[in-house]
Formats: structure tokens, C-alpha cells, sequence
């Protein structure tokens, strides 16, 4: 029986963690934090240790907390000094207190760390700025290693080998089995607030969503998204950034949507898609604040084609003249034509031209080009060579 009792102790622990687990969805964060710090606090010490003969004198590093995370003199580690934590500013210069020489460090406007070193000499001051930047590099290195967002940002750019993204990603408890979707936020126009530091706002479950810039006016947001979520709640999430971006902070935005995919490793076509999306927009429709790959349509495929492709059939579609003997007023017409779907009574209504009229300028279009439009296998060529003229127009640089 007395073997039981802390059996069942266990199993119950177990259970406990696990409800934890499933209530707390940054557990798994926290955990890697921990983890980070506490590696940091060793790497420190593994420092300190090697440098203490060289040095001669009592070193160590203190956190923001006021708490000694590293000393030569090992009695001292865990022990505090309580006005480091509660008089320590956003400073990172040197000062000096009861007999020591502190440096503060850290990635953060109010340091992370100091190191400190005994004495109040100039000797003791250079040691401890040449200690606070061999450890402030580590820090970052390990910090870098061991974020989850820095992580997804390599993936996505292709800086990490695909057999090394499912080890990092279990090395970082990050899970693989979720469904996400890279946005490409590309910025027009802006005024003094930063558009990341807003999307990250809008953004701040840091467990599930992931922001950063990959220039100076691109910002990726991968979001964590439903199973078979629709492309109109995409475009709906994609027009709601625009609009706070627009609406609140006069920032104009243009917002490429890749597919959502499962599997870390599908971001990287995920945001190439979102990329794909932006450059067709700005092609094809120029309009568009919103466009998701998954609506391009037979603009994605026209902006594949090779330039010499695309002229050569221009030439065969064209063989009587070319497309710039049409003036504006008969490209508008074409244009209502399509969009009223061939219909020649409901576009001569909508241009508010006799129906007669509109059948003597399609005859004209006929005349010029051998096409006519009313015809619907003549109107699909003239539709595409419309969208590759656009395409060359843009001036693409593919052969």
C-alpha cells in the first residue's frame, strides 16, 4: 500500500500536466524559455569560469532581477543584490557601485544582464566591457537559435536545409500538424507609425501567429488558420489589416495571400505564392488592394509565359493590325463587352449607345483585327491577348 501512494501520486501529476497542457496553449512557449535562459545562465558561467585566471578578480553576471546567474566565486550564484533590480534604468552605460563595475547588457531597451567585475579602476571598467560584449553575442546567438518566429521567418526564405526544419521544429516543440497561411504585407504609403509594429498588435498571440519584415516596406504575418478554411475569410482577414492600416494609422497597403498549407515545411510555397499574388496584382489588377493566389486565374498562368511566347502570339492573333490600332473609346467598348458577358443589348444599355451603334463598332473591331467578339471562341483569344499585352506592358524580364 505505501508503494501505491506515490504511484498514484504520479499518475495524478501526470494528468494534472496534461490538463495544463491542454488549457494552456502557451505552456509549450514558456517551456522553451525557460530552457533558453537557463542555457543562457550556463553558457555564462562556462565563460566566467574560463576567463576568472586571466582576469584575477571576482567576475559575474547579474539578471534584471537582481539575481547572480554567474560568478567566479561559485558561493555567490543564486545569491542577489536587490538595487540592481530596483534602480537599474534603461541605461546601458557603465556604473559603479559598493566596489564594483557594472556593464549592462541585453537586446532590450532596459538591460537584460550586467556583468559585473571587482574594482572601480579603469582596468576593472574595460574588463567588464569586453566580458558584457563576448556574452551579449552569445546571448543573441542562442536567442535567434532557440525563436520560434526568427525559425519561421529562415523557412520561409530558404535558409534552412529541408532535412533540418522537422528536427528544429520538435528541438523547438513547434507543432507541424496545423493548418497556416502566409500574408504578404507590401507597404505604399506611410506616414511615422510602423505598420509591423501594428500588424504585431493586431498579431499578438506570438504562439500561434508569427510577423517580422523581410524589407524595408514587406511584412509577413504567417496565421495559424481553421482546416479547409474559405478564401473569402482570407481576403475578409486581408481587407480588415488594410483598413485599420488605412483607416487608423493613413497606411496604404497591398496584401498578398499564398494557400494555407499543413506542414512547416509548405510555408516556404506559401509565401511564395503570397509573392506570386502581389507581383500578378500589380499586373493584371492594378486595382486590387487584396489579391489571393487562389483567384488569379489565367493571370497566373500568363505571367509564367516567356516574353517571346507571349509576342509571338500576339503576331498570330493579330495578323491584319496590331492591337495599338485600336483607340480608346473601342477598348473601353470591349472591355463593357466582357464584362456583360457578350451580351449585346445589356452592354449597349450599360453605355447608354443604341444597340445598333454597338454592332457597327464590333463590326469595326472585326474589320481591324479578324476577330469577332460576338463569337465566343474569338472573344477567349482577344480576352487573353488582352492580359498578355498588360503582361508585356509591365515590362517583365523572363525569356
Amino acid at each position: 500500500m505505501c508503494k501505491a501512494k506515490p504511484g498514484k501520486r504520479e499518475e495524478n501529476s501526470v494528468k494534472g500536466f496534461r490538463r495544463v497542457q491542454r488549457h494552456d496553449p502557451h505552456a509549450g512557449s514558456r517551456k522553451i524559455q525557460k530552457e533558453v535562459k537557463q542555457m543562457s545562465n550556463r553558457l555564462f558561467q562556462g565563460i566566467v569560469h574560463q576567463m576568472k585566471d586571466t582576469v584575477n578578480r571576482v567576475i559575474g553576471v547579474i539578471d534584471e532581477n537582481g539575481t547572480i546567474v554567474a560568478c567566479s566565486d561559485l558561493t555567490r550564484v543564486g545569491g542577489g543584490n536587490d538595487f540592481f533590480a530596483t534602480e537599474l534604468n534603461d541605461s546601458h552605460e557603465s556604473f559603479i557601485r559598493d566596489g564594483y563595475t557594472y556593464k549592462p547588457f541585453g537586446v532590450h531597451i532596459k538591460p537584460d544582464y550586467a556583468v559585473f567585475v571587482e574594482g572601480i579602476d579603469e582596468a576593472a571598467a574595460k574588463y567588464a566591457g569586453i566580458i558584457a560584449i563576448s556574452l551579449s553575442g552569445i546571448k543573441q546567438y542562442y536567442d535567434e537559435k532557440y525563436d520560434r518566429n526568427n525559425f519561421v521567418k529562415n523557412i520561409i526564405l530558404d535558409n534552412v536545409l529541408p532535412g533540418d526544419i522537422s528536427l528544429k521544429a520538435r528541438e523547438l516543440h513547434f507543432n507541424g500538424d496545423i493548418s497556416r497561411v502566409v500574408f504578404l504585407i507590401s507597404v505604399v504609403n506611410a506616414n511615422d507609425v510602423s505598420a509591423y509594429d501594428v500588424i504585431q498588435n493586431l498579431f499578438p498571440d506570438k504562439n500561434k501567429d508569427f510577423v517580422f519584415n523581410i524589407t524595408e516596406t514587406d511584412i509577413v504575418l504567417v496565421k495559424e488558420v481553421k482546416n479547409n478554411i474559405d478564401v473569402k475569410d482570407l481576403e475578409k482577414l486581408a481587407h480588415s489589416i488594410s483598413d485599420t492600416l488605412s483607416t487608423e494609422f493613413f497606411t496604404k497597403v497591398n496584401v498578398g495571400i499564398g494557400t494555407p498549407v499543413l506542414g512547416v515545411k509548405e510555408l516556404a510555397r506559401s509565401f511564395k505564392e503570397a509573392q506570386t499574388a502581389l507581383e500578378v496584382g500589380k499586373v493584371f489588377d492594378t486595382d486590387k488592394t487584396i489579391v489571393s493566389y487562389d483567384n488569379l486565374g489565367i493571370a497566373r498562368l500568363i505571367y509564367h509565359l516567356p516574353t517571346t511566347l507571349c509576342e509571338t502570339f500576339l503576331k498570330e492573333v493579330f495578323k491584319k493590325n496590331s492591337i495599338e490600332s485600336l483607340d480608346h473609346e473601342t477598348l473601353f467598348t470591349i472591355q463593357k463587352f466582357f464584362e456583360n458577358s457578350l451580351n449585346v443589348s445589356e452592354t449597349s444599355r450599360k453605355l447608354f449607345v443604341h444597340r445598333n451603334t454597338l454592332v457597327y463598332r464590333l463590326d469595326k473591331i472585326k474589320k481591324l483585327t479578324g476577330l469577332d467578339l460576338r463569337e465566343f471562341d474569338h472573344a477567349i483569344i482577344f480576352k487573353i491577348a488582352l492580359m498578355v499585352k498588360k503582361y508585356l506592358a509591365a515590362n517583365p524580364t523572363k525569356f
